[in-house]
C-alpha cells in the first residue's frame, strides 16, 4: 500500500512539474485590446470634411463640427487639407438642406448640402450644419421633436438655435463608431431632405 501511494504521489509530482515547465516556456498571452480594458477606449475614427464649396457657411460648419467633437469621443471630425479627399463633402445650395445618411466610414464619401432656403425661412445656420453632420454620422430625423433634440430639425421651429446633440443622439453616434474601424454598422445611403 505504501509503495502504491508513493508511486501515485511521484506520478502527480512529475505531471505538475511538466505542466509548470510547459507554462513557463509558452509564449506570453497577447495584451488585451483597449476595448477589453475597463475604462479604456479604442482610438477615435477620424473623418475629414471639405467645406471649400460651402460659401457663406464656413463659420456654421466650424461650430457644428466643434459641437460634435465636444460631445462624442469615438469619432473626430477634422477639416481636410486643400485638395485631399474627404469623407464628408459640404456644399452650399439654394434649396433645402439635405444629406446622405451615414454612418460614413473612412474611404467612403457622403454629401451634405446646406440649403439657403432654410436660412431665408428663419432657421439657424449653426443648427442646420450640426443637424446635417448628424445625418453623416448615422442619425435619421426625429420629426416632430423638441428643440432639445438636434435631429428634430425644422420641426422644432425657427426660434430653436440648439446645435448640441442630446444624450440619445450622442449615444447612437458613439455606438455607430464603437471599436474604431471594426464597427460593422454600414452606411444607410438614403438622401434626407430637411424641409418642413
Amino acid at each position: 500500500m505504501f509503495l502504491g501511494t508513493s508511486l501515485k504521489a511521484a506520478t502527480c509530482a512529475a505531471a505538475l512539474l511538466l505542466a509548470t515547465a510547459t507554462a513557463a516556456t509558452a509564449a506570453p498571452a497577447p495584451a488585451p485590446s483597449a476595448s477589453a480594458i475597463p475604462g479604456a477606449t479604442a482610438a477615435a475614427v477620424t473623418l475629414r470634411y471639405d467645406d471649400s464649396r460651402a460659401g457663406g457657411w464656413e463659420a456654421a460648419v466650424a461650430a457644428g463640427v466643434a459641437s460634435w467633437n465636444a460631445n462624442v469621443s469615438n469619432v473626430r471630425l477634422v477639416k481636410a487639407a486643400p485638395g485631399a479627399r474627404a469623407e464628408i463633402l459640404i456644399v452650399a445650395t439654394t434649396g433645402w438642406p439635405q444629406a446622405t445618411l451615414g454612418p460614413v466610414r473612412p474611404g467612403r464619401q457622403v454629401r451634405v448640402e446646406l440649403g439657403a432656403q432654410a436660412v431665408t425661412d428663419g432657421y439657424d445656420k449653426t443648427r442646420i450644419a450640426a443637424h446635417e453632420l448628424g445625418h453623416s454620422l448615422g442619425l435619421p430625423d426625429t420629426k416632430p421633436g423638441p428643440c432639445t433634440q438636434l435631429m428634430s430639425g425644422s420641426s422644432a421651429g425657427t426660434a430653436c438655435t440648439n446645435a448640441v446633440p442630446d444624450a440619445t443622439e450622442r449615444s447612437r453616434v458613439q455606438y455607430a463608431y464603437a471599436n474604431g474601424l471594426a464597427a460593422a454598422v454600414p452606411a444607410d445611403g438614403r438622401l434626407l431632405i430637411d424641409a418642413p
